[in-house]
């Protein structure tokens, strides 16, 4: 039925709703942990149900427990319906068509089981009033909560609201919140109240969800419960996936301290005299221009802008992968229109010109986006000085570094590494191989068609030796 769901609603429709459905491996790997606590559940809570996948799995697996699958799509829950009728479990069966989060559950004489894949819905989809509540709720449970939060934090949350000692789940989601900073709240959770027990974290080869190659983070938590470390492994095929017991172990005293997980599921693990990128740059993001068909200078620009407001720059992420380890020639780079607020610096001349192509912009509604309209003044692009170093933000691949030898400026394809101290091109080049040759795409986020992302928080959290160890290992 799930897959007759699936060629009904188009990909992108069901992945704005957050409905990516589980293949049988990962769910019979999830059922099987299950299985393996005592004692057995007396009822099982399945949120985003979809079709019934994990709630028909479940009602095999334990034929005693009562059911409850909450759904908020009609069509799908009504597949699920028809899944229950044939497999002849409707009886034991609580159908809720409503959001997880209104879920309210009566006390049972007994362990309840949560299980399932929480829909994935980016905060950009999430209403306000449901930040709120995701914000007040974290708060009454102490925890501090970000709004920048997905949908599939926000049911992690609901559940340890509704848990009680003694239950325990297992959820299927997208890995990212092991890294980044929203993910914190969940990290913290599973460390407090909501009792992590082990982690698995397949790679995107593997295809955890159909229709969108992400890794995949199999939680298993015990309410109440708080063992001295989580098991932790990464998987690359589902073959091996099976045993969720498995892993290796993390103290919680180094998890509670950490601010990326993922650096526990590599192999090489960082060295205990390691720093943190961001203690010796800042990482910062590439100006939007708001539109680039305006202000990355096309013929009209070109025939009315004076040349030193025509800024040399990175406009595409391919440009810093066919680089190599140096940008060295700036002629192969689109020019960037970067105007000053004040434009009474310019001479009569340049005023006139500038004017016409201020005109033509207008005309095309560059001062009424949102980008220009938060401008001190609409015309100024107000690019970032040059970075030492750049590195691509989003790609089918590891991010590349790139020593900024010819002094570009760059746009949101790509971030900028700006040294805290000043820093000689020796030890740039000593930190910028470093990076090329030890970051891999497993430090970002794999979102649907395989492209990793890194925010500039996450470039700052990457690891590498102290300066000092760094020259001894190049034999400086």
């Amino acid at each position: 039925m799930g897959s007759i769901f699936c060629a009904l609603r188009d990909p992108k429709e069901r992945r704005e709703q957050g409905a990516i459905y589980t293949p049988a491996a990962i769910i019979r790997s999830m059922i099987a942990w299950a299985m393996n606590q005592r004692p057995e559940p007396v009822r099982v809570v399945d949120p985003g149900a979809g079709s019934g996948r994990f709630s028909i799995a479940a009602a095999q697996a334990f034929p005693k427990a009562r059911i409850v699958a909450v759904e908020t799509d009609p069509l799908a829950a009504l597949l699920l319906r028809a899944n229950a009728a044939v497999l002849g479990f409707t009886a034991r069966l609580t159908l809720e068509l409503s959001d997880y989060r209104h879920l309210e559950l009566a006390e049972v004489d007994g362990p309840t089981l949560f299980i399932g894949n929480p829909p994935y819905v980016r905060h950009h989809h999430i209403s306000e009033a449901w930040k709120d509540w995701f914000g007040r709720t974290a708060a009454e449970m102490g925890f501090k909560a970000s709004k920048l939060a997905g949908l599939h934090i926000h049911f992690f949350l609901k559940t340890r609201q509704l848990a009680r000692p003694g239950d325990y789940g297992t959820f299927i989601t997208a890995a990212e919140w092991l890294d980044v900073n929203y993910g914190k709240v969940l990290r913290d959770m599973l460390g407090d109240g909501l009792g992590g027990a082990s982690l698995h974290v397949i790679d995107p080869a593997a295809q955890p969800f159909p229709d969108a190659m992400a890794t995949g983070a199999i939680a298993c938590f015990t309410a109440g419960n708080k063992p001295p470390a989580l098991r932790m492994r990464s998987v690359s095929s589902l073959d091996v996936l099976f045993d969720l017991s498995e892993g290796s172990e993390v103290a919680w005293r180094d998890l509670a301290q950490s601010r990326r997980w993922s650096v526990y599921l590599r192999k090489e693990r960082p060295t205990v005299h390691g720093i943190e990128l961001g203690e010796l740059f800042r990482v910062q993001r590439g100006q939007v221009t708001g539109a680039n068909a305006i202000w990355i200078a096309g013929a009209v620009a070109e025939e009315t802008v004076p040349a030193r407001f025509l800024r040399p720059t990175v406009t595409k992420g391919r440009e810093l992968l066919r680089a190599g380890e140096r940008l060295d020639d700036p002629s192969a780079l689109r020019r960037v229109v970067d105007l000053p607020n004040d434009l009474s610096v310019l001479d009569a001349t340049e005023r006139r010109s500038v004017n016409r192509f201020l005109k033509w912009a207008k005309a095309l509604g560059a001062d009424k986006g949102f980008i220009a309209t938060h401008r001190k003044a609409w015309w100024s692009v107000g690019l970032k000085p040059p970075a030492p170093i750049l590195v691509t933000y989003m790609a089918r691949q590891a991010p590349a570094f790139v020593l900024n030898a010819c002094g570009a400026f760059h746009i949101n394809v790509a971030h900028g590494l700006y040294p805290r101290e000043p820093m000689d091109d020796e030890t740039l080049l000593l930190v910028l191989r470093f990076l090329r040759g030890s970051v891999s795409s497993h430090s970002g986020r794999t979102y649907a068609g395989g492209l990793t992302k890194f925010e500039p928080g996450e470039v700052e959290r990457l690891t590498l030796p102290r300066l000092d160890e760094l020259r001894e290992m190049a034999g400086a």
